[in-house]
């Protein structure tokens, strides 16, 4: 998908849906009873409380709410974990507050008389609590602001939608769960009636929220759907993909479906979650080409990601899945190389003239949009101050690539490789920060390490 960055656009910090005054107006109406007040939590999730909509705007919209610090140092299984500083025993798992966010409200059209309002975590010294994964990528935000530059960034993500996701499934820890078409559908237009049916209502519910698709098509894979977003505005890109999330679950449940976002949810399937960039300074597009040729900032900002990059892999690939899906054969980038309209490369160079822009391909579909974006845009940020210039340009096949640096083929490696990055913690995270995060990946490492999953029991069940 060639996105096109709207160099019109307004970019500030986030665009406004409805604000509280356009909230009260639907409360009084009665077309919005129950406000969901969310924060995005470490794996990009959606956690908070259903709060009475006029209880909400008299007494939460100023003031704020609070919730356990814990929603912040979980596992994907929520289960309370040592080890950070933010929330343990040791703490007593206090609360944390949440500051509803004005500019990010919006009258949910997959649930009836309910809207959604984003709020930032906020510690008890009133500060933004900066492990938190909005605030992680507002810091980068901030530091390109000072620049006097805008980042714009379009989102593109694949996704598998399998049949019945019932708790039966659940509980079986869903074992034989099958995609809901077969065979590959990639560009298809002809769709089975069930596919069609869902996609025609993501479309129309995305719509409503104010947050319309650009595209959205089929993949080769059974099952596998690509959405791509229109460009703008990273936050308000970070928070329309977990609503998006949010009303492609809803939405399939309704219907008897399930979607996974799973990097890898089969083997030799991978599902990604394209970043599409560029940047802009009084209005200019920065990435823009004159004569053929790419400027010196395009060449710093490429650079940049393919030095830092290699050591932020636990911000864009954070599970051991998502290394399934970096391997030949699934599209994924399996080195750190760019090129030209060039599938096979880490960093895609796409587009012409003004609307010159890079595709970063190595995030999973599983990845946190807002630590994704982050990385990315610090590893931009990285090549700009040292003025790095990148190797030659891979033509052909980048999975053979000689001296490509390899990506990480682990979480392990992700995580050998984020304490020897040559971005100081500060441009990224705190130290506190950069702490909190390697203890999640370490506590994510031992999990799977005990578990004993299929493929084992295929393995040596009778053979051992």
């Amino acid at each position: 998908m060639n996105q096109t960055p709207n160099t019109s656009a307004n970019t500030g910090r986030r665009h406004a849906v409805h604000g509280f005054e356009g909230l009260r107006q639907l409360v009084e109406r009665g077309t919005v009873t129950t406000v969901l007040l969310a924060v995005p939590d470490m794996q990009g999730r959606l956690k908070g409380k259903r709060i009475g909509a006029t209880h909400f705007l008299d007494h939460i919209a100023a003031g704020g709410a609070e919730m356990c610090a814990y929603v912040l140092a979980t596992d994907v299984d929520m289960r309370p974990l040592d080890g950070f500083a933010l929330a343990s025993f040791d703490t007593g798992y206090g609360d944390m507050g949440l500051l509803p966010d004005p500019e990010a409200v919006y009258q949910l059209a997959w649930m009836p008389r309910s809207a959604l309002v984003f709020a930032d975590a906020i510690g008890h010294d009133g500060q933004p609590v900066g492990v938190a994964p909005r605030q992680i990528l507002w810091q980068q935000l901030t530091r390109l602001a000072h620049r006097g530059i805008i980042a714009q960034v379009g989102l593109e993500t694949e996704f598998v939608l399998c049949h019945d996701g019932n708790t039966d499934a659940e509980e079986a820890g869903h074992r034989g769960i099958q995609p809901l078409t077969g065979g590959n559908l990639d560009y298809a237009l002809n769709h089975p009636r069930a596919m069609r049916r869902y996609v025609e209502d993501l479309e129309e519910c995305l719509a409503g929220v104010g947050r319309p698709i650009e595209a959205i098509k089929t993949e080769g894979a059974p099952g596998q759907i690509e959405v791509t977003f229109p460009y703008g505005d990273p936050m308000a890109a970070a928070d329309t993909h977990l609503l998006f999330k949010h009303a492609a679950r809803t939405i399939a449940e309704g219907l008897g479906m399930a979607p996974t976002f799973m990097a890898a949810p089969m083997t030799g399937v991978g599902s990604g979650c394209h970043i599409h960039l560029s940047l802009t300074g009084d209005g200019i597009p920065l990435f823009a080409e004159t004569d053929g040729k790419m400027p010196e900032l395009t060449r710093y900002a490429i650079a940049g990601l393919l030095d830092v990059l290699p050591h932020l892999a636990l911000m864009y690939a954070p599970t051991p899945n998502s290394y399934k899906r970096l391997v030949p054969g699934t599209f994924a980038p399996v080195n750190f190389t760019w090129g030209r309209d060039n599938r096979t490369c880490a960093v895609r160079v796409v587009g012409h003239g003004d609307n010159l822009h890079l595709e970063v391909r190595l995030p999973g579909a599983n990845a946190n949009p807002y630590l994704a974006l982050a990385a990315v845009l610090a590893a931009v940020q990285y090549g700009l101050d040292h003025k790095l210039e990148p190797p030659r340009p891979c033509i052909g096949n980048a999975f053979d690539w000689a001296g490509a640096t390899p990506v990480p083929g682990s979480l392990e490696e992700a995580l050998a490789a984020l304490q020897t990055s040559p971005l100081p913690p500060s441009d990224l995270l705190t130290a506190a920060g950069v702490a909190h995060y390697i203890n999640a990946a370490r506590h994510e490492i031992a999990a799977h390490r005990m578990a004993v999953n299929d493929f084992d029991l295929r393995r040596e069940f009778a053979t051992a």
